[in-house]
């Protein structure tokens, strides 16, 4: 009788038989085991988390207070080490700049803040008395730049140097050695208000607006400056000297040549002299030539 294969290992108590078990397939696969026993995560709160996000809030821009990738960095805010510690430390001081370092700032603008430093300038009594300043117009890449002395009632009115019957005159002393208003041109006064009645400025008024006037100068670049009339050439030229003696030479301001001439609202009360400001005039354009 054949014995069992069963019966056989029964007897050599080898039973139960010990299958060898099927490998489990990848998803049912137990995951292998640690080879360390990992820390346990602290629990945050999102409060926790919001907290940190907002800490560093000026160092990265969209920050996800629930996690993920922070957004791209953004720019750095601090002032540059250049500018003055009145620009770090109060803005408004670009608006209404004192102090020693005052003229520092000025030189530094850039037109459309030294617009509105002289829109808001309180460095002297006239900013009781104007309706409006009268910062200057015209082509700011200009070779020519013509400088009266203070704005008149209707420029104060307007906010434009030389408009009115002296402004027409000057319209045609340009038109005479082919220029335009705006083209080419600058205008602007060393005063940016006007004086009460149209008296003469006083010299505090002019040293506080002579910044305003050298930072135009430096950002306009002209080639030649026309000075019109006697308070504006003893401005521009620090100078005491009449307007007769100052005629026919050439002079400097800041390294611009500088030509002097009458102004127009003198012209207009004393005709006789339109021949020597026609004589400067021809003296400018022979200078400009020659430049």
């Amino acid at each position: 009788m054949a014995v069992k294969r069963e019966d056989l290992l029964r007897e050599l108590e080898l039973l139960p038989v010990w299958r060898q078990r099927q490998e489990l397939s990848t998803s049912e696969a137990p995951p292998p085991a640690p080879m360390y026993e990992a820390a346990p995560k602290p629990e945050t709160a999102p409060e926790t988390i919001r907290e940190h996000a907002a800490e560093y809030s000026n160092s990265w821009e969209g920050v996800n207070p629930e996690g993920g990738e922070p957004a791209v960095m953004m720019q750095e805010i601090n002032p540059p080490d250049e500018l003055p510690a009145a620009q770090k430390d109060e803005p408004s001081a670009l608006l209404s700049p004192a102090g020693p370092d005052r003229r520092q700032i000025i030189m530094q603008m850039d037109w459309p803040v030294l617009e509105q430093a002289v829109e808001h300038c309180p460095a002297c009594n006239l900013c009781q008395t104007r309706t409006q300043t009268v910062f200057g117009v015209g082509d700011r890449d200009a070779d020519w730049m013509f400088v009266g002395e203070a704005p008149g009632a209707e420029e104060d009115r307007k906010g434009e140097p030389f408009v009115g019957q002296a402004g027409k005159l000057l319209d045609n002393m340009l038109g005479a050695i082919r220029l335009r208003r705006g083209h080419n041109v600058y205008i602007a006064n060393v005063l940016k208000c006007r004086p009460p009645d149209n008296r003469d400025p006083h010299g505090e008024e002019v040293a506080q607006c002579n910044p305003y006037l050298l930072r135009q100068v430096e950002l306009i670049k002209p080639k030649l400056i026309v000075a019109l009339g006697k308070f504006a050439a003893q401005s521009l030229l620090n100078s005491n000297s009449a307007i007769a003696a100052m005629r026919g030479k050439l002079h400097e301001y800041n390294g611009v040549p500088v030509i002097v001439t009458y102004h127009p609202a003198y012209l207009l009360r004393n005709m006789a002299d339109k021949a020597k400001a026609w004589e400067d005039l021809c003296l400018a354009v022979k200078t400009m030539q020659d430049l």
